[in-house]
């Protein structure tokens, strides 16, 4: 017995209706398990959070050059410049005393380097981290 004869257009129809039908898992989104974890921190931006964990022991940071934490800065920040942040991480872990739970306050002059620092921290495993924004920001009410 001879098999059905079909022409050029049908078999290229049923190949491009084929693929179409069939689940293509690499394109739905990821589902729970497939999500990374947040890394959400604790809210920015919020100074009275900020000034409440530093009179609390929270660690402060001054993410902003040295030549900026020495024109001002403020009490009790200890400076670490953005650009070396991920190289002077053993410095946190000093300030923290290893404890990567302790709250951390992080700012710079206006709030984007912060932030940087904020996703370096977060990435490192320190889950109680703010971004003041700038330093301006800590008299804010």
């Amino acid at each position: 017995m001879r098999a059905p004869a079909f022409s050029a257009a049908v078999v290229l129809s049923l190949l491009a209706v084929v693929p179409a039908c069939s689940k293509d898992e690499s394109a739905a989104p990821p589902g729970p398990s497939q999500q990374p974890a947040a890394q959400a921190g604790l809210p920015d931006r919020d100074p009275a959070l900020a000034r409440k964990l530093v009179a609390e022991g929270g660690i402060l940071i001054d993410v902003r050059t040295p030549e900026e934490y020495a024109e001002r800065h403020l009490d009790k920040a200890t400076n670490i410049p953005v650009g070396e942040f991920e190289a002077r991480l053993s410095e946190v872990e000093k300030l923290t005393g290893g404890d990567k739970s302790k709250p951390i306050v992080v700012h710079c002059a206006a709030g984007p380097r912060a932030a940087r620092a904020k996703k370096i921290l977060l990435g490192a495993g320190y889950t109680q981290v703010t971004n003041l924004g700038g330093i301006n920001d800590w008299d804010a009410k």
